[in-house]
C-alpha cells in the first residue's frame, strides 16, 4: 500500500510541463517479532515523529523546488507499523520514472536496523538509491569508530548513511540523489541545526488515521542536559537544548486543526526543561480558550517539574491529559548507577499527587535490570509502587545497552559480550549479562512484572483513585486494557502494539523458513480469534468496574495510602524510603537539607 503526496509543483498548472518527477519514498521500518514476522497492525499505537519531521522538511523542499523548476518531487510516505511495504509496487513506481529518485529509511532505531537492511536489499539490487538515517546510524557514528555495529552492511550494499538532523540538510541529499551521486556518509553530528522557524513535523490526516486516537506528534525541543548512561538522546540530539518557538507550535497546531486533528504527543524527552515552556503553554491556552481548538496533549517530563511554579496548573489549561514521567526506578542506588541523580525518590509522591490533583493521568517508565535488581527486589518494588505511589500506568523496560548510549560504548570498549542480534535491542530482551540475574531470569521477571502490576485488584484501585481525583475513567480503561494484555497476549511491548495484528508469510525474516500459505493463514486466523477471546476476559471486567465506580455517590471520598497527602515527616516511615539503603540515605540527606535551610532562614 502506498501513500503518495505530490509536491506543490505537481499540483500546479505547470505539472504537465515538468519533464522529470523525482520519487522520494519515506519509509519508517518496523522490526521482527520473536517468530520472525514484521510487527504490523491495522491501527498502530503511536505516530512516528521522525516520519512527520522528515515529511515536513521534504514537503518544504518540494515547495521550494530544490531540484530546479523542471523537476517535481513526489513524496510517498509509509510507516511499516501500520502499512505494508509493497516492494513490487514500489519497484514498478520507480521503473516508471527510470529509477529517478530515492528510498529514504527514516528514524531507524537499532532494533529496526536489520529490518531496514532487508527492506533496502531489493531496491539496491534494482539499482535504486537508498539512504538511511535515525538513532542507530547517528548513535554509532557519534559514540563508536564509524564502522562498528554492522554499519559496514550499509557500505557493502551502497546505502548512504545520514547522521544528524535533516533540517537544512535534506536538500543536500536530494540534490546528490538527483545527480545519482549519493555519498556513502553524511555526518552532521558535530553541527546540529537550530529548529526555530524550520518546517514543522506534519503528516496528512489519512496517515495519522492509521494510529490510535487520531493523534499527531511534534518535538518542541531537542537535546537534554542530563547524563543518564542508558540514554541515546544526549549523544544523538546533544546536551545543548534547541527549541521551536511558540509561533512554530501554533503554526503546526493550526495545520493539523485544519484537517481535524487536535491531539498531540509532544515527544521532547523532558518538556519541563524547555526554556520556553510557559510561552508555549500560554499560546496553547489561548488557542484552547479563545479559538476553541480542543487541544489534547501527552507530554514527557522529569520528576522535579512540580517544583516549577505554575507548570502543572498551566499544563492542565494547555490541554495536557496525560503525562509520561521518567521514574525509571525507586531504588536510589540504581538511579545513581545510571547517572540519573536528578531523580529524588523523596519527591516522587509530592510530584505524582500534584498531577493527580489536576485530574491528569500519570504514566511512568520503569527499567528492570539495574545493578541492584534481582527478581525478588523487583517484586518487592512493584508492590511498593502499587501501595504507596499514586501512579496510573507503569511501563516496564529491560535495561538495554543501546548503540549510541554510554552504557553500550563502555561495554563495547571493554569487549564485554553483548547480543549480536540487533533486532533484540527493543528493551524487551536481555542483551548482556547481569551480575545478579541470569539472562533467562531477567527476561522472565520482565514478563512477570506486567502481571504483577496489572492485577484485577490493582486495576480496580487505579479506577477508584482516578474517580476520586476527577480523572477520565474511560481513557484509563483503554490504557489499562492495553498495558494489561499486550505482553501476555501479543508478546510485544504495549508501545509497539495496536489494533488487529497483521502478518504476511512473505514478511518473515530472511534465514527463517517460509511457511506454506495453507498452514500460515488458518493458524493466523485461529490465533487472531483466540487472542480476541482472551482480551474479552480483561475488557469486560474493566468496563463493569468503571460502570459501578462512576455511579458510586461516594467515589470522590475514596482514600488510600497512595492518595494520602505527604505528611509533615516527609513520609519517612513508608516502605519507599525504608526498604533500601539508598532510600534511607535519601531521607537522611533530605533531613540535612531541611535543617540547613531552616537554620539559614532563622539566621535571616
Amino acid at each position: 500500500m502506498l501513500d503518495t503526496v505530490a509536491s506543490t509543483a505537481s499540483r500546479s498548472d505547470r505539472s504537465s510541463l515538468l519533464p522529470r518527477r523525482f520519487q522520494l519514498v519515506l519509509i519508517k521500518p518496523s522490526h521482527y517479532d520473536d517468530d520472525g514476522y514484521v510487527i504490523r497492525w491495522w491501527r498502530a499505537m503511536i505516530p512516528s515523529n521522525s516520519l512527520a519531521a522528515v515529511y515536513g522538511i521534504a514537503a518544504d523542499c518540494a515547495e521550494r523546488q530544490v531540484l530546479g523548476p523542471d523537476v517535481a518531487i513526489d513524496i510517498s510516505v509509509m510507516d511499516e507499523t501500520n502499512t505494508r511495504v509493497d516492494v513490487p509496487a514500489l519497484l514498478a513506481q520507480f521503473r516508471k520514472h527510470d529509477n529517478f529518485g530515492c528510498i529514504a529509511l527514516i528514524g531507524v532505531q537499532s532494533n529496526q536496523y536489520p529490518r531496514a537492511l532487508d527492506i533496502a536489499r531489493p531496491f539496491r539490487a534494482a539499482g535504486i538509491q537508498v539512504a538511511m538515517g535515525g538513532f542507530h546510524v547517528s548513535g554509532c557514528l557519534s559514540m563508536l569508530d564509524g564502522r562498528a555495529i554492522e554499519l559496514d552492511a550499509c557500505r557493502d550494499m551502497g546505502i548512504a548513511m545520514f547522521a544528524g538532523e535533516a533540517e537544512c540538510r535534506l536538500e543536500i541529499v536530494l540534490r546528490d540523489a538527483a545527480a545519482g551521486q549519493l555519498a556513502p556518509v553524511y555526518n552532521f553530528m558535530k553541527d546540529l541545526p537550530g529548529i526555530q522557524g524550520t518546517p514543522v513535523p506534519f503528516l496528512p490526516k489519512r496517515l495519522v488515521e492509521r494510529t490510535l486516537g487520531l493523534s499527531a506528534s511534534f518535538d518542541a525541543g531537542r537535546g537534554c542536559p542530563y547524563q543518564c548512561s542508558f540514554c541515546t538522546i544526549i549523544n544523538v540530539q546533544g546536551r545543548k537544548s534547541r527549541f521551536r518557538s511558540p509561533d512554530d507550535v501554533e503554526h503546526l497546531v493550526r495545520l493539523n486543526w485544519a484537517q481535524g486533528i487536535h491531539k498531540f504527543f509532544i515527544t521532547d524527552d523532558n518538556f519541563a526543561r524547555n526554556k520556553d515552556w510557559e510561552a508555549i503553554f500560554d499560546r496553547l491556552i489561548e488557542l484552547r480558550e479563545k479559538d476553541r481548538i480542543p487541544i489534547g496533549l501527552l507530554i514527557q517530563v522529569d520528576t522535579l517539574c512540580h517544583k516549577i511554579p505554575n507548570f502543572i496548573e498551566k499544563a492542565k489549561r494547555a490541554g495536557v491529559t496525560r503525562v509520561f514521567i521518567g521514574l525509571e526506578n525507586i531504588n536510589p542506588d540504581n538511579l545513581a548507577a545510571a547517572k540519573k541523580r536528578q531523580n529524588k525518590i523523596t519527591e516522587y509522591r509530592k510530584m505524582l499527587l500534584a498531577w493527580k490533583t489536576q485530574g491528569i493521568m500519570t504514566l511512568a517508565g520503569y527499567i528492570l535490570g539495574f545493578p541492584a535488581d534481582t527478581p525478588e527486589t523487583i517484586r518487592r518494588d512493584i508492590a511498593i509502587v502499587q501501595k504507596e505511589l499514586p501512579l496510573d500506568v507503569l511501563e516496564f523496560f529491560c535495561l538495554t545497552p543501546l548503540p549510541g548510549s554510554e552504557d553500550h560504548q563502555t561495554l563495547w570498549t571493554k569487549g564485554i559480550a553483548m547480543d549480536s542480534d540487533l533486532n533484540k535491542y527493543d528493551t524487551e530482551h536481555a542483551c548482556t549479562a547481569h551480575s545478579r540475574m541470569s539472562m533467562a531470569d531477567w527476561e522472565a521477571i520482565y514478563h512477570e512484572a506486567w502481571s504483577l502490576y496489572y492485577t484485577p485488584e490493582h486495576m480496580r484501585t487505579l479506577l477508584r483513585r482516578t474517580a476520586a481525583t476527577g480523572g477520565p475513567l474511560g481513557s484509563l480503561v483503554k490504557l489499562l486494557f492495553t498495558f494489561a494484555t499486550t505482553d501476555r497476549i501479543e508478546h510485544v511491548h504495549p508501545l509497539q502494539s495496536g489494533i488487529l495484528r497483521l502478518k504476511h508469510p512473505s514478511e518473515r525474516r530472511p534465514g527463517l523458513p517460509r511457511e506454506n500459505a495453507l498452514v500460515f493463514w488458518p493458524r493466523f486466523a485461529w490465533e487472531t480469534l483466540a487472542k480476541h477471546v482472551a482480551m474479552l476476559g480483561t475488557i469486560g471486567p474493566l468496563l463493569a468496574w468503571k460502570f459501578v465506580i462512576a455511579r458510586d455517590p461516594a467515589k470522590r471520598h475514596y482514600m488510600d495510602q497512595a492518595l494520602t497527602p505527604v505528611g509533615d515527616d516527609g513520609d519517612e516511615t513508608l516502605d519507599l524510603l525504608t526498604k533500601t539503603d539508598g532510600g534511607k540515605a535519601a531521607v537522611a540527606h533530605q533531613r540535612k537539607v531541611d535543617r540547613l535551610t531552616h537554620h539559614a532562614i532563622a539566621a535571616e
